[in-house]
């Protein structure tokens, strides 16, 4: 679950990390009042979650209430590489010496949490990196030992943070991975991480990805919910109980298991398509998840064709076929299916879906992976099968 800024400055605030004083607006009125409560000049801030905010005029400098009323009429209700700005975070201005940048997240292949920090802050870390890698300090941490002041320290010595902001940056380090342990974050990142002419270092920033899977230990984590904004596939897919991610592929992806559903994601791309979303049934597939996850994937009218991809473990492949040719019948596709059925009772279910009288130009069965995922890409890039 992705938060606002303002949602992670919040959250940041509860591990002692600082942030500029601030609050949320829905309403002009609401901006004005704000200001005036924490005192000029303020920073009216686009809240949407989406880069390039300050280049569509999204983050503007105000003065006084005149300006407050002229910024916030404009940003409220204003498109920004397609999300409408519903509401603005109205912050004291801050004096800025430097910027920096400060990140913590998981890195699955080390099995180690993972610190990246730099000197260079401001601007996307994927420019630093592409423009000077050696920017950039990557630093494992082992969940079990931690973070101390004093690696995050030498981290910050590594990065060529000048000394004068070391131990500040040391310290908001330590809190930052504070918050992404505690917190139970995938992401917690600082861009940018600033240093005031006064010496005090001050996250000017935030961005926040919580981990879905933890929810059950934060109730407070609804309130976050309430405020996620869907596109109207990610909303159906919430309402049918299904583990959905939209992407702006044309290939609709349905996979029994997350691993296998990433791992369909990967080879649709490797052989020249690009995922419409990612869909995981989970363990079952019987006719109402179907329907359900071909009814999200229909609701996707960029999708040309449909890779469902089910291996049988304790799955078995005739209930799954039978799911498949039930949910056909419920659900009017538009685009046809190509499936790779295997593992448990797969031969009898690519028998059922054989005998179930379905045009060969709507349902496709391919042995493998890899035939299954070239077949549903050259359909949906539009060549004859």
């Amino acid at each position: 679950m992705d938060l606002f800024e303002y949602q992670g400055k919040q959250y940041f605030a509860k591990f002692g990390i600082p942030v500029s004083a601030g609050d949320v607006a829905h309403t002009v009125d609401e901006s004005i009042a704000i200001a005036e409560r924490i005192g000029y000049p303020v920073v009216v801030k686009a809240q949407v979650q989406v880069g390039g905010r300050g280049k569509a005029g999204g983050i503007k400098l105000a003065n006084d209430n005149d300006e407050v009323r002229t910024h916030a009429s404009n940003i409220i209700g204003m498109n920004i590489k397609g999300h409408v700005v519903k509401r603005v975070w109205v912050e004291r201005a801050s004096d800025i010496a430097e910027e920096y940048y400060a990140s913590l997240t998981l890195d699955r292949a080390a099995k180690q949490h993972l610190l990246m920090l730099s000197a260079q802050g401001g601007v996307d870390i994927e420019e630093v990196a592409a423009k000077d890698p050696s920017a950039i300090v990557k630093l494992h941490i082992s969940p079990v030992v931690g973070l101390d002041e004093a690696t995050a320290k030498k981290a910050a010595i590594d990065a060529k943070i000048p000394s004068k902001a070391q131990d500040g940056v040391a310290s908001i380090l330590v809190k930052l991975y504070d918050c992404f342990v505690k917190g139970d974050c995938d992401l917690a990142e600082i861009n940018p991480l600033i240093l005031k002419p006064s010496g005090e270092v001050h996250a000017l920033d935030a961005k926040v990805s919580l981990d879905a899977n933890a929810s059950f230990r934060h109730p407070e984590w609804e309130a976050f919910a309430a405020t996620q904004e869907l596109d109207g596939r990610e909303q159906l897919a919430r309402e049918k109980g299904l583990q959905y991610i939209g992407l702006d592929g044309s290939v609709g992806i349905i996979a029994n298991g997350a691993g296998l559903a990433m791992s369909t994601l990967d080879v649709v791309n490797q052989v020249g398509g690009k995922a419409a979303n990612f869909l995981d049934v989970g363990g079952g597939a019987n006719a109402e998840l179907m329907t359900a996850a071909l009814e999200v994937i229909n609701f996707d009218t960029n999708v040309r064709s449909i890779f469902v991809n089910i291996f049988g473990g304790i799955t078995r492949g005739d209930e799954v076929a039978k799911g498949i040719v039930e949910a056909m019948r419920r659900v009017q596709l538009r685009a046809p299916i190509v499936i790779r059925l295997d593992g448990t009772n797969a031969e009898q279910g690519r028998q059922i879906l054989a005998d179930a009288g379905i045009p060969a130009d709507k349902l496709m069965s391919k042995p493998t992976m890899l035939d299954a995922a070239r077949t549903a890409v050259a359909i949906a890039n539009g060549k004859s099968i």
